[in-house]
């Protein structure tokens, strides 16, 4: 098994090419995206019924080393604070395969 740093980024849909287009700029390899995502935050209920360009995004990556890491974090940060989404970093095993 692999140590990695585990990505978890929800955001508005709006914001997905942008956040893609970032994790190519930093090679994150790949990710999962899961659209049209529902749930609850501290600005409340977040629903899919306006339509799906309204709707938030679930992507799940990986960061091999902490400079990828880091990297990502610097770029991802001003986005972040620009649209108030989340991020969660977690230790993770990746099983070699």
């Amino acid at each position: 098994m692999q140590s990695v740093h585990k990505v978890e980024i929800i955001l508005s849909s709006l914001k997905l090419e942008q956040l893609l287009t970032i994790l190519d700029q930093v090679n994150v390899s790949g990710y999962t995206v899961i659209d049209n995502t529902t749930g609850k935050g501290d600005r409340g209920f977040t629903d899919t019924d306006l339509d799906r360009v309204f709707s938030n995004a679930y992507v799940l990556t990986v960061c091999t080393n902490e400079e990828q890491l880091n990297l990502l974090i610097a770029e991802i940060t001003p986005l972040l604070k620009k649209v108030g989404e989340t991020c969660l970093v977690s230790a993770a095993a990746w099983i070699d395969h």
